[in-house]
């Protein structure tokens, strides 16, 4: 279909949280995507399916021109780079904070610290804008566990509740930024369909609006 758009979306909190938003546009996945085995998904619209992938690869799908629309945390765009890509609407869901975060007594001024995070690129820009040296070591989960068996001086982490934090002993050190998910859009897209996708996007920041006015 020349006028079909594919929206990336990541399983879990934002897909969650994304649904409600399509659901008053009259797109609603035809099968649960939490138990399907598809990747790809039709939708009440013959118009619009949902493709399922990993949260960290919806800007590449995007990007490439794989989905039209995607959802992404801001933490993603901020650790790519967000490049080739539009980023039209906060759509005000999953809300979380960056934050450095460590033992409630760390120092870590003054001196070169260990810092463990999968957000590498977000972490050497915010200690550099500081003039603070940092060694950054990548982990991919259980950042909490770093500080506590002496791997690293502190973490960068996305912290929701902070009760993880705290039932490890740890604490909120530094925010970075706050993050929401963002709307992005394929540029190319954005210009070879827009008679398409404006007005989807129209109808999507209508609904946002809508709900942040509740």
């Amino acid at each position: 279909m020349p006028d079909s758009v594919t929206i990336a979306l990541s399983k879990g909190r934002i897909l969650e949280e994304t649904l409600p938003l399509l659901q008053p546009l009259g797109i609603e996945p035809l099968e649960d995507p939490e138990s399907s085995r598809n990747l790809v998904l039709p939708t009440t619209d013959p118009n619009v399916r949902l493709i399922i992938v990993r949260a960290t690869d919806v800007p590449t799908y995007v990007a490439y021109g794989g989905a039209d629309l995607g959802v992404a945390g801001k933490d993603v765009l901020m650790e790519q780079g967000g490049h080739g890509l539009y980023e039209p609407i906060d759509l005000g869901i999953a809300r979380c904070r960056l934050m450095v975060a460590g033992r409630p007594d760390a120092r870590l001024d003054g001196r070169r610290i260990r810092v463990a995070t999968k957000f590498v690129n977000i972490t050497r820009r915010h200690f550099a804008a500081q003039g603070r040296q940092v060694d950054l070591i990548k982990l991919y989960g259980s950042m909490e566990l770093a500080p506590l068996v002496g791997l690293a001086d502190a973490i960068v982490d996305l912290v929701d509740t902070g009760n993880t934090l705290r039932a490890n002993g740890l604490a909120p050190l530094e925010q970075i930024a706050d993050i929401s998910s963002r709307l992005v859009v394929n540029k190319a897209s954005m210009k070879l369909s827009h008679g398409t996708i404006r007005p989807l996007l129209e109808r999507i920041e209508a609904v946002v609006a809508k709900q942040q006015n509740r």
